[in-house]
């Protein structure tokens, strides 16, 4: 058999540690290496055995001292079917490993059990639509929404008129119930929220017939949401008490009411910045002048340079998207400038294209002058001039 690993080691800790980063050590290791976390996995369970033998030792006071003074010879008559011949008996892991247990579970951290106070309700989502100026600046939705509100006929305890409650035969009105967990030490006491009474250690006698013992019952309601001016696609509004009845007395969820913003035929939002693009001629392209440019306040203009090529992007500034925090400040518009080409054009303004090109570079007559400067020995051939082009 090998030789056994140092306890300390195996948990990774100092021989001066104390007891707190003893355990904390012990219960990482202890959820990494659990065989229900590693099915079928033989070397897992074996670290998870060493790490709880080493635990059990370094634990208990009386055993660390042996261990310090007489290594692992200290044990070595121990009985029983520990790891490696280590007897667990009289150790306690009800602590740690009902932590453990309940992590992996699911049933709470702790071996003392969930709290069984008043608890909040939970938040209940809904959903708004509206357009790309309405999130610019800002507006009033009004929602209709189905919420729970305190049955009137039992004020809210769902109890028959005239009736009561009484203490839970399951927990004995402790609110908790305990159950066994089996773990490789043994059974392990776990705690979890009693599923008769909810935790509050009351049932109720008699149902009301009303809300049939929920203490609530399901109305429409409409309600008017304000959004700031600034808000995205995806941001909610949130509405305080009005999502679902707590628990023992505990308060309502609230509502969270979700901005579904519609695509805008011209602008593209980028947090606080708007985008769109806009054509000019190639007229006011080549010579400058005013074009017309829309915004989410309304058409302006703007002096194009001369000579300014497509794709020039300019910036408004203050046109963009108000900032949530404060509305007075405000995002850029940018704009992207496209020369525009007409599809269609009148023999007039192609005659004076032509005389623009004659004056400008006669780039319409520059493959006629490559032949006349060639001659014969010029390619003329259109496929075989794609041909050299592309290869």
């Amino acid at each position: 058999m090998a030789e056994k690993r140092d306890y300390y080691e195996v948990l990774g800790v100092e021989k001066n540690a104390d007891d707190a980063t003893i355990k904390k050590a012990y219960r990482n290791l202890a959820k990494k290496y659990h065989p229900d976390m590693n099915p079928g996995d033989a070397e897992a369970e074996k670290k998870f055995k060493e790490a709880s033998e080493a635990y059990a030792v370094l634990s208990d006071s009386e055993k660390r001292q042996k261990y310090n003074q007489f290594g692992h010879a200290a044990f070595d008559g121990g009985a029983g079917g520990g790891y490696g011949g280590y007897d667990f008996t009289g150790t306690d892991f009800s602590d740690i490993f009902g932590d453990i247990f309940g992590d992996i579970f699911g049933g709470g951290r702790s071996t003392r059990g969930r709290s069984n106070g008043p608890m909040k309700g939970n938040n209940v989502r809904t959903s708004v639509k509206m357009t790309f100026e309405e999130a610019v600046f800002g507006c009033n939705k009004e929602v209709e929404l189905n919420v729970k509100d305190s049955c009137p006929a039992c004020k809210g305890s769902g109890a028959k008129p005239g009736t009561g409650t009484e203490t839970c035969r399951k927990c004995g009105g402790k609110g908790q119930v305990v159950f066994p967990q089996q773990s490789f030490f043994g059974v392990v006491h776990n705690v979890q929220t009693c599923p008769d009474c909810g935790g509050s250690g009351k049932v109720i006698k008699e149902k009301c017939l009303d809300c049939r013992g929920t203490g609530y019952i399901s109305i429409k309601k409409k309600f008017s949401v304000e959004f700031p001016a600034g808000v995205d696609n995806g941001q909610c509004k949130r509405m305080p008490g009005l999502g679902e009845p707590g628990k023992n007395g505990g308060p309502k969820g609230d509502v969270l009411v979700e901005a579904v913003v519609a695509r805008h035929p011209i602008f593209q939002r980028q947090d606080m910045d708007i985008f769109s693009t806009v054509p000019m001629s190639f007229a006011v392209a080549c010579l400058g002048g005013e074009i017309v440019i829309d915004t989410v306040d309304g058409p302006v203009l703007y002096e194009v340079k001369p000579g300014t090529g497509t794709d020039t992007r300019v910036r408004l500034r203050g046109k963009g998207v108000p900032s949530l925090r404060d509305a007075k400040t405000r995002g850029d518009h940018y704009v992207t400038l496209v020369v525009q080409i007409p599809n269609r054009v009148s023999h007039e303004a192609k005659e004076l294209l032509k005389q623009f090109d004659a004056i400008t570079g006669d780039s319409l007559n520059a493959a006629t002058k490559f032949r006349e400067e060639h001659g014969a020995g010029a390619d003329t051939d259109p496929k075989k001039s794609k041909r050299k082009k592309f290869f």
